[in-house]
C-alpha cells in the first residue's frame, strides 16, 4: 500500500519499505548507498525521496545524446586546457587530468615565491636569464659599442612576464648596425668574423626568448626590411608551414623538438637587410655537385667571381640546435629583388659559414629546386642563415690557362736575351735601339709580375692584390707607351727619312714612364679600391675603371694602326724604287713578313682583346693569348735573330766561347763588299 501511494503522488520509479517500527509508515530506500550502484561508474548518484539522479561529477560532461540525471548517463573528462575554460596564469602551461587540471610551470620557469604549484592561482617566473654578449676580439666599431650597450641595458631589465617587449627592443637594437658608420671601414675579414659572432648571438637570443612566450604563435615586423615569425607548439609528428614576407618555411614538427626538450617546441625566422651590410662582397664556395654541374655545362673550370645579395640575410632556427643533418629536408622559400641573370650569371641559394678567419657563402647540402616570380624555392638539409644571391661564375679555361703560362714563360726568356743583346751589342746602339730596350723591359716586369701574382690569395683584396694590379697596370701602360714611340720612330725612318731622327732620349723617357706614371697616379687617386679583384688582381670592371687601360691601349693601337698602313704602303713604293725587276711573288712574301713583324712589335695584336666582348668567343681569346703572350718571342726573332748585324755580334760571341780565333780581317771586308751591293731587306734595315 505504501508503494502505490508513492507512486500514485510523485509519478517516479521508488523504492519504499515497511517501517518495522510501524508498519503503517513508510520510509525512503537510499539506492545511492544500498550497495547496488545504479548509476554508470562515470557519474555521481544522488538520492531524491523515493528516486535518485546520475549526475556528472564536475570537470565532467555527459557523452554526446546521453541524457544528465537519468539512470542511464554516461559522462566524459571535460578537458579544460584546450577548450579554454581554465584559468592558469600566462606564465603557466595547463595539463589537464581527470575532471580538473592543472597549472603547472613551463619549462625553463620557476615558482613565484609563495605561489603553490598546480592551483589555478600558480604564477611563476623564468629561470632563463638572457643571453651576454661578448664584442669579438680585436674589432673596434662605434656602431658595435652602441649595440652592446643596448643589449647589456635589457640584460639589467630582463623579465619574464615581460619577453615579447624585450624581443622587440632586442631587434630594434640592430638598427645601431644600419646607421652609416665604421663597420663599411673595417678589414673584411674583421666585417665576416663579426658578421658570424652576430648571427650566432641573434640565433641564441630569439630562441631563449621565445621559449618564454605563449603559444602559438609570435609575429613582429617593425618595417619592411625586418620580420620574425614565431611558432611555438607542442610536440607532434605533422608537416607545417612557417611563413611571413621574405621567406616561408615547410618542415616536419617533429625536427624542431631538441633532445630531452619535453616543454613546447619553437621554430622561427628572423628576416633582416641589416646584415647585408656586413656581408656584402664575401666569397662563395661551391659544393661539388654544382661545381661540377658547371663544369660540365661550360666543359672548363668554374669558379664564383663575384656575387651579390638580392634578398634579406634570413636567419632560421629550432628548439633543436643539432640541425647539421636534417631528413628529411627542409623547403624554403625566399623572396628577391628583381633580377634577370645574364650570361653567366645564376640566381642561387647559399648559406652564410662561418669559421675561424671570418666566414664565406657556400651551397653545400642546399638544393634549387626552382624560381618563380621574384622568389626561389630551394631545399636544405641543414639550418643556418640563408640569402639569394646573384653569382657571376669565371670560367677558366685550362688548355688556354697553359697556353699563357708557357706563352709568358718563353717570352720571359726571349725578351731577357733582347735586353742583353740591346745593351751589349754596339753596332745597333742609337734611338730605336732605345725604344727597343725599354719596351722589352716593360714587357718582362709585366710578364714576370703576371705569371708571379695575378692569382689573388684568399678570399679578400688585400694590399698584396692592389700592389700587384697597380703594378700590372703601370708596366702594361709604360710597354703600350713605348710601343707608341715604336711606331713613331718607325714613323721617321721610312715616311720622314730626311727630316731628322726623331725624338732626344729625354722625350723618350718622359713620354715612355712619365705618361703611365701619370695615368696610374690619377686612377689610383680617384678610385683606390678599383685595384684588385677577389679572383684576379687586376682592375676592377665595375663603375668604368677598366677604362683607365683600355682608354689609353685604344687611343695608342689606333695611332700604331694608322702608322702600320702609311709604312706598309711606303713600303711598298721603295721596294718598286729600289728593284723593279723584282718578281711580284717576292715582293709580296718580303711585304707579308715586314707588316706581320710591325704588326707584334706596334702592338696591334692587341685588338683581339678589345673586341673580346663576349667570353665564349674562344676564336678571338685563343688567338689573342697566343698572339700577346709570345710578344717576347716575336720581339727577338726580329730584333735579334733576324738582324744581321746582331747575329754577326752572336757569331763572334760564340767564337770567344768556344775559342776558335781567327783574324776579322776576312769577315769585315766580306761583310763591307757585300753590304755595297745588298738589297734592302726588313730584316737588315731594322724594320
Amino acid at each position: 500500500m505504501c508503494q502505490h501511494l508513492w507512486q500514485l503522488h510523485l509519478h517516479v520509479p521508488a523504492r519504499i519499505e515497511l517501517n518495522p517500527e510501524d508498519p503503517k509508515l513508510c520510509k525512503d530506500v537510499n539506492e545511492c548507498t544500498s550497495g547496488q550502484k545504479p548509476c554508470h561508474k562515470t557519474t555521481h548518484c544522488l538520492n531524491k525521496v523515493g528516486s535518485y539522479e546520475c549526475l556528472c561529477r564536475p570537470g565532467w560532461k555527459p557523452v554526446p545524446g546521453s541524457p544528465n540525471g537519468p539512470n542511464n548517463t554516461v559522462c566524459e573528462d571535460v578537458d579544460e586546457c584546450s577548450s579554454g575554460q581554465h584559468s592558469c596564469h600566462n606564465s603557466t602551461e595547463c595539463r589537464n587530468t581527470q575532471g580538473s587540471y592543472e597549472c603547472r610551470c613551463r619549462p625553463g620557469w620557476k615558482l613565484v615565491p609563495g605561489s603553490p604549484n598546480g592551483p589555478n592561482n600558480t604564477i611563476c617566473e623564468a629561470e632563463i636569464s638572457f643571453p651576454t654578449w661578448t664584442t669579438p676580439p680585436g674589432i673596434k666599431s662605434q656602431s658595435i659599442s652602441n649595440f652592446f650597450e643596448k643589449v647589456q641595458e635589457l640584460s639589467r631589465d630582463f623579465k619574464s612576464a615581460s619577453a615579447q617587449d624585450t624581443i622587440r627592443k632586442f631587434i630594434n637594437s640592430l638598427k645601431e648596425l644600419e646607421a652609416p658608420g665604421d663597420l663599411e671601414d673595417l678589414a673584411l675579414p674583421d666585417r665576416y668574423r663579426m658578421a658570424t659572432h652576430l648571427l650566432s648571438y641573434l640565433e641564441e637570443v630569439l630562441r631563449t626568448l621565445a621559449k618564454t612566450l605563449p603559444a602559438p604563435s609570435f609575429t613582429y615586423n617593425p618595417s619592411s626590411d625586418t620580420e620574425l615569425s614565431l611558432m611555438i607548439q607542442a610536440q607532434w609528428n605533422e608537416t607545417v608551414t612557417l611563413g611571413q614576407t621574405h621567406a616561408r618555411m615547410k618542415l616536419n614538427w617533429s625536427q624542431a623538438a631538441g633532445v630531452g626538450d619535453s616543454g613546447p617546441t619553437v621554430a622561427g625566422i628572423f628576416s633582416s637587410r641589416a646584415m647585408k651590410t656586413l656581408l656584402d662582397s664575401a666569397s662563395m664556395e661551391l659544393d661539388t655537385e654544382k661545381k661540377d654541374e658547371l663544369e660540365d655545362a661550360y666543359e672548363s673550370s668554374v669558379k664564383v667571381d663575384h656575387s651579390k645579395i638580392l634578398s634579406t640575410v634570413n636567419t632560421v632556427f629550432l628548439s633543436n640546435k643539432n640541425t647539421e643533418k636534417l631528413d628529411p629536408p627542409v623547403t624554403f622559400s625566399f623572396s628577391h629583388d628583381p633580377a634577370t641573370p645574364s650570361s653567366r650569371e645564376e640566381l642561387i641559394c647559399a648559406f652564410w659559414k662561418g669559421n675561424d678567419s671570418g666566414g664565406y657563402w657556400s651551397t653545400t647540402g642546399c638544393k634549387k629546386l626552382g624560381s618563380r616570380n621574384n622568389s626561389i624555392i630551394c631545399e636544405c638539409s641543414h639550418l643556418s642563415s640563408f640569402a639569394v644571391l646573384m653569382a657571376h661564375y669565371d670560367v677558366e679555361d685550362v688548355k688556354l690557362a697553359l697556353i699563357t703560362k708557357v706563352g709568358l714563360a718563353l717570352s720571359l726568356v726571349c725578351l731577357l736575351l733582347c735586353i742583353l743583346t740591346f745593351l751589349l751589342v754596339r753596332p745597333i746602339q742609337g734611338s730605336r735601339t732605345t725604344v727597343h730596350l725599354h719596351l722589352c723591359i716593360c714587357l718582362f716586369l709585366g710578364s714576370a709580375i703576371f705569371l708571379a701574382g695575378i692569382e689573388n690569395e684568399g678570399d679578400q683584396v688585400g694590399l698584396r692584390c692592389r700592389l700587384v694590379a697597380g703594378l700590372l697596370h703601370y708596366c702594361f701602360l709604360a710597354a703600350f707607351c713605348w710601343m707608341s714611340l715604336e711606331g713613331l720612330e718607325l714613323y721617321f725612318l721610312v715616311v720622314r727619312v730626311f727630316q731628322g731622327q726623331g725624338l732626344s732620349k729625354p722625350w723618350l723617357y718622359l713620354i715612355g714612364y712619365g705618361v703611365p706614371f701619370l695615368i696610374v697616379a690619377i686612377s689610383a687617386a680617384s678610385n683606390p679600391k678599383g685595384y684588385g679583384r677577389v679572383i684576379y688582381c687586376w682592375l676592377d670592371p665595375e663603375h668604368g675603371f677598366l677604362w683607365s687601360f683600355l682608354g689609353p691601349v685604344t687611343f695608342i693601337i689606333l695611332c700604331n694602326a694608322v702608322i702600320f698602313v702609311i709604312t706598309v704602303w711606303k713600303l711598298t713604293q721603295k721596294f718598286s724604287e729600289i728593284n723593279p725587276d723584282m718578281k711580284k711573288l717576292k715582293k709580296a712574301r718580303v711585304l707579308t713578313i715586314t707588316a706581320i713583324a710591325q704588326l707584334l712589335v706596334l702592338g696591334c695584336t692587341w685588338v683581339f682583346g678589345l673586341f673580346l666582348f663576349n667570353p665564349r668567343s674562344q676564336v678571338l681569346a685563343y688567338a689573342f693569348t697566343i698572339l700577346n703572350c709570345l710578344q717576347g718571342f716575336f720581339l727577338f726573332l726580329l730584333h735579334c735573330l733576324l738582324n744581321k748585324k746582331v747575329r754577326e755580334e752572336y757569331q763572334k760571341w760564340a767564337r770567344m766561347v768556344t775559342g776558335n780565333k781567327y783574324s776579322d780581317f776576312a769577315t769585315s771586308t766580306s761583310s763591307s763588299s757585300h753590304n755595297q751591293t745588298r738589297v734592302l731587306r726588313p730584316s737588315e734595315s731594322g724594320m
